[in-house]
């Protein structure tokens, strides 16, 4: 397969994809409906929906890139990234929880630990190493205040 190819296909949206899939197939095997679950599941994706929306609102606004693995144009801490350095990847969480909850795939909620451990380990580490090459001090000080996920 070409790079080109393999590297967009090492997105984000891919892995939530590929954990969301998971996740369904789990709720297929022994689905374990609970009482509200498809208002509740239905909230949380629209939370991540409503909260990915604002982060990435902010980042244009700003001109800097919400695309993993570029460089960013512009240090972004005000609005929803006052509560949380990684308010995009936090959506992703909300959106698989609220997949999983909605598709009676309750016992394979620790997907979503995985997924953000994954996540962490494979785009946020890197990203947090140019943020804070680009930005120095401005970074520290906002990491030092900031938690990664809430």
């Amino acid at each position: 397969m070409r790079r080109d190819v393999l590297e967009w296909l090492d997105l984000p949206p891919v892995w939530l994809a590929v954990f969301a899939a998971t996740g369904w197939g789990a709720g297929q095997l022994w689905p374990v409906a609970l009482p509200w679950g498809g208002w509740i599941g239905g909230g949380l994706v629209a939370a991540g929906v409503v909260l990915m929306t604002l982060a990435v609102a902010q980042m244009l606004g700003l001109r800097t890139t919400f695309i993993p693995r570029r460089d960013p144009s512009a240090l972004v801490t005000g609005g929803v990234f006052r509560f949380s350095r990684n308010p995009i990847y936090l959506a992703d969480a909300l959106v698989l929880a609220g997949l999983l909850i909605a598709w009676q795939a309750v016992w394979a909620l620790p997907l979503v630990a995985a997924f953000m451990a994954f996540i962490a380990h494979r785009f946020i580490r890197g990203e947090e190493a140019r943020i804070a090459a680009r930005f120095g001090a401005a970074w520290q000080d906002y990491a030092a205040r900031t938690r990664r996920w809430l």
